[in-house]
Parts: C-alpha cells; sequence; structure tokens
C-alpha cells in the first residue's frame, strides 16, 4: 500500500513543480511574499505555516502544510502530516478583499483514541487508523488589511480526497483489523489566518 502513496507522492511534487516553473516568470518585479500561519488548524495542536507568492495583479500561489507527531498517552494518538497548496485569483487586488482558490491536498496519519463524535469520525474512539490520501477542492476567501506588513484572512474549501486506510482495533495495538480506500467528499480547507507581508 505504501509503494502507491510514495508514487502518488511523486507524482503531486512533480506537477506542482511544474507548475510552479509555468508561472515563476510572470511574477516580474512587482512580487510580493506573506508568511502565514493558519490559528485554527493550529487549535488542534498541529503546527502549521505556509507562504503565499504573489504571480501578477490578480492571482497568487499558497504553498502551505502542518502536521503533528503527538500521542497524548497511551491510548491517543494524534500524528499527520499534511501539504496542501493553493492557486488563488484575487477579484481586486491581491492580498486584499475577496478570493476563489484551486487547491491540492496530500498527507499521512496514524490517528486513533480520539472522541469525535460525528459521523465516520467516531471510529477514532475506538480504533486507530493510518494511511494517506490525496486529492483537491475549490474555496472562497476574505482577507483583510489590517497595516502596512499585517493581514487576517479567513476562507472556507470543499473537495475530494481519496484516503487509503488500515484499521487496527486500538491506538498501541500492531494487529491489522482492516484495510481499504474511502472516497471522502466534503470541507477540505477551512483558515483564519495571521499574515506577515514582505
Amino acid at each position: 500500500m505504501m509503494h502507491h502513496y510514495h508514487t502518488t507522492q511523486r507524482a503531486l511534487l512533480a506537477l506542482l513543480t511544474g507548475f510552479l516553473l509555468l508561472l515563476l516568470p510572470a511574477q516580474g518585479e512587482a512580487q510580493k511574499v506573506a508568511g502565514k500561519v493558519n490559528l485554527l488548524y493550529g487549535a488542534t495542536t498541529a503546527p502549521n505555516i505556509a507562504a503565499e507568492f504573489r504571480l501578477g495583479k490578480q492571482f497568487t500561489l499558497e504553498v502551505g502544510g502542518g502536521g503533528s507527531l503527538w500521542s497524548f498517552d497511551e491510548d491517543t494518538r494524534y500524528k499527520h502530516w499534511l501539504l496542501q497548496p493553493e492557486l488563488r485569483w484575487w477579484a481586486c487586488d491581491v492580498f486584499n478583499g475577496h478570493f476563489l482558490g484551486l487547491h491540492l491536498h496530500t498527507g499521512q496519519f496514524n490517528v486513533g483514541g480520539i472522541n469525535i463524535p460525528v459521523g465516520r469520525f467516531k471510529a477514532f474512539n475506538n480504533h486507530r487508523f493510518q494511511g494517506y490520501f490525496y486529492g483537491a477542492g475549490l474555496s472562497y476567501g476574505y482577507q483583510w488589511i489590517l497595516s502596512k506588513h499585517w493581514n487576517v484572512e479567513t476562507s472556507i474549501g470543499g473537495g475530494y480526497a481519496r484516503i487509503h486506510y488500515e484499521k487496527f482495533p486500538c491506538a498501541t495495538c500492531g494487529t491489522k483489523e482492516a484495510e481499504g480506500t474511502y472516497n471522502y467528499w466534503g470541507v477540505t480547507r477551512a483558515t483564519m489566518s495571521l499574515i506577515y507581508l514582505f
């Protein structure tokens, strides 16, 4: 199963690299860069960071991710990493006002012993799941200017994720119960970010 993940990961990174190389000449002299932290993602105890690059008058590219390596106690595991680049179109000027985004996502997870009483996530309470995912989605957001260098942003996005998983009976158990795939459709992105413009 992990062989398929590494092949998919290499393909996504090659696609992203090619995409970046096509767009970099469009930056010109008006290039701006923003560093940002998603406070919503951080509230889940997951450190995260992103950089956003101006590609032209109405386009930017954000490259961000995060993760955690936490085991809160013997029965609770919350380990994952996520990479989520997003191409954005701005209605007026970049780093100000309304924007629409197209994002990709990939990552790995090892989660168990966490009580999330919503839908399929209920299974995390009594089982451990590990695996990988990849997909894409669309988002809408808005950015407010606070000062010359500081902005705040909120956004919400939805889309698709193909999830490959292995299921274990508890957070520390090593005996696999099942494995499979799941096609997820729903929220794939939510941000409330603090931004510093360079």
